[in-house]
Parts: structure tokens; C-alpha cells; sequence
């Protein structure tokens, strides 16, 4: 009667789960797109909120992220004004990327593919990013931590980013794939109660 009144307690008593949100300090959402046919030219955007949600068992259960469009950096500022124009995000109309989570798969110790609804430039697609997750670790000054790091590739021309120019030896400026690459540190925000 014991074990069954302790079972009875036990499914009784609330899943806790944490949040976690990145440390932009420690993080980075970049990507690269081919240049001339030839070669790649490496970005990033600087201002971002990125939050997990984990279950009790530690799991990954749900991924949302906020990019600040006008935040793009390339290392160029005249490219980066292109960039922010009418021509490609036009940034004055659609301000932010978002990404929310759908399912989050995880297998092995620590391989995660999470697929969500990417939007961007105000189109919603689906998107699967694949990677790897770190179990939960505390830091030298008292927190809780882990790292999150994920890739996927896009046509920029599924999201209406369809600005190009053809260049004399055949080809185009501007690839049409664009590979996404992140590497996010983590911090617990907080413990809070399973829905």
C-alpha cells in the first residue's frame, strides 16, 4: 500500500521544467551566401532573444528566437544598407526574424534537430535546424548553464528575398542559398511549473 500511495503522490505532484535564455556575449547567429559565383561572404545579426524551454527531465521541449533585421553586419557598411533596404529585408516594414519551434527531436547524448516556423522578411516557412545540446552545468559564479549549437540552409527566394544582378561571365551576384549557423551559451532563467 505504501509503494502504491507514493506512486499516487508522486504522479500527483507538479513536472518542473526551466527557461533558459542566451547570453549574447557568449553567442553568435551567423550565416554565409556565395558572392560572385565564387565565394562566400560571412554575416551576422548583433541584436537577438533567443529562449529554451526544457522539461523536468531536462529535455528540450520548445526553441523561440527574435532577430533584430536591421542588426545585420557583413563587415560592410555600404553592403549592410543594401541589405536593410527595400531590395532585401527592408527593415522599415519588417523589423524582426522570429523562429518558433514546432518539435524538437533529440537522439544520442546530445544530437537535436528542432524544426519551427522561420519568418522572415513576412514570410513563414518551415525550417529543420540539426545539432547539438549540452546537458546543464553550473558556472564558476553560481548559475546554471549550457550550449545550444545549430545549422540549417534556406532559399533566401522562398522568403521574397529575390533581389540579383547577372554578371558578364554567366552566374549571378548573389547565391540563392543561404546557410545558417548559431552557437548560443545559455543561461537558467528560472525553474517554473510544466503546463
Amino acid at each position: 500500500m505504501k509503494r502504491v500511495a507514493l506512486l499516487v503522490l508522486a504522479l500527483a505532484l507538479p513536472a518542473f521544467g526551466a527557461e533558459w535564455i542566451a547570453d549574447n556575449a557568449h553567442s553568435e547567429v551567423g550565416f554565409r551566401i556565395r558572392h560572385l559565383m565564387i565565394s562566400n561572404v560571412k554575416g551576422k545579426f548583433k541584436d537577438y532573444t533567443v529562449t529554451l524551454t526544457t522539461d523536468d527531465k531536462d529535455k528540450l521541449t520548445k526553441v523561440e528566437a527574435t532577430i533584430d533585421a536591421k542588426s545585420i553586419d557583413t563587415g560592410n557598411e555600404k553592403r549592410d544598407e543594401h541589405l536593410r533596404s527595400a531590395d532585401f529585408f527592408d527593415v522599415e516594414k519588417q523589423k524582426d526574424i522570429t523562429f518558433k519551434s514546432t518539435k524538437v527531436t533529440q537522439s544520442g547524448k546530445d544530437k537535436i534537430k528542432i524544426t519551427g516556423d522561420l519568418t522572415m522578411h513576412g514570410v513563414t516557412k518551415p525550417v529543420t535546424f540539426d545539432g547539438t545540446i549540452t546537458k546543464a552545468m553550473k558556472d564558476p559564479f553560481g548559475g546554471t548553464r549550457r550550449a545550444l549549437a545549430a545549422k540549417t540552409k534556406i532559399n533566401r527566394k522562398d522568403f521574397g528575398l529575390n533581389w540579383n544582378k547577372a554578371i558578364e561571365t554567366g552566374g549571378v551576384v548573389v547565391g540563392d542559398e543561404v546557410n545558417i549557423e548559431t552557437e548560443f551559451e545559455f543561461t537558467q532563467k528560472e525553474e517554473k511549473k510544466a503546463e
